[in-house]
């Protein structure tokens, strides 16, 4: 049995940056993704960034290219989300999921999920 705990989420001005951390614990190595997804209020649940656990192939969502870092840390079992250049837009609840795909934009591909960590960006 997999677990994800999110931390991190916090509150920030539009232009800042935050991290947040996916502590994992379990068979992690069984799957192939790890991800972010987030939510906003009314919203959807959408893809935000992905590592391919056995090549170290990172993936992004248009709107987070060149603004958001997935990264991981085995030794710590960690997968960090590092979110520069905040918008309001980026505003949602983060979670953190693991499964094997195959495609990795798509919630029905990831069995096992945080419970989230709340980020808010205001202007």
């Amino acid at each position: 049995q997999v677990q994800l705990v999110e931390s991190g989420g916090n509150s920030a001005q539009a232009g800042g940056s935050l991290r947040l951390s996916c502590l994992y614990s379990g068979y992690i190595y069984g799957y192939y993704y790890v991800a972010w997804f987030r939510q906003a209020p009314g919203k959807d649940r959408e893809a935000v960034a992905a590592i391919g656990w056995h090549t170290g192939t990172t993936l992004y969502a248009p709107s987070v290219m060149g603004r958001f870092t997935i990264s991981r840390n085995t030794a710590e079992n960690t997968v960090f989300l590092q979110m520069d250049s905040l918008k309001v837009e980026d505003t949602g609840t983060y979670y953190c999921a693991t499964g094997p795909g195959p495609s990795w934009t798509v919630m029905s591909g990831y069995n096992f999920w945080g419970r989230g960590t709340q980020v808010t960006v205001s202007s």
